[in-house]
């Protein structure tokens, strides 16, 4: 495995981890909380490191098939996702705080499918 390999490997791990204590812990604990949208943007870094270390391991570039387009759209609904859990607990509203778990668990799940796309990928090289 190249340096690039392990350190996507890495990152895209941590990512896994710290997005999936941010996303069930919000559902168990039935509200946002500002450590939450922490876990995103932190998941959401590491996820993006880890995306371009494994990029660049295999071509440098974008590659456009289901796992590169859905790889590249888990990220931008994850920055969609943390920013828009900021503006909810900017705005104080109730109603949203309590409810946000339902988007989130919605984004985890889309989030797996390019995870485990690119496991599958990796074990079959």
């Amino acid at each position: 495995m190249t340096s690039y390999g392990l350190v996507g490997l890495v990152f895209i791990n941590l990512a896994l981890i710290i997005y999936t204590i941010g996303v069930w812990s919000e559902r168990f604990q039935g509200r946002l909380k500002w450590w939450h949208v922490g876990t995103f943007y932190a998941g959401l870094v590491c996820d993006s490191i880890g995306t371009r270390a494994m990029s660049l391991m295999v071509s440098g570039a974008l590659q456009f098939n289901f796992h590169g387009i859905t790889g590249l759209a888990a990220i931008l609904i994850m920055l969609f996702h943390a920013g828009w859990a900021t503006l909810v607990l900017i705005r104080k509203n109730e109603v949203q705080i309590v409810n946000f778990q339902k988007l989130s668990i919605l984004v985890w799940v889309i989030w797996l499918i390019p995870m485990i796309t690119g496991a599958v990928l990796g074990m079959t090289k």
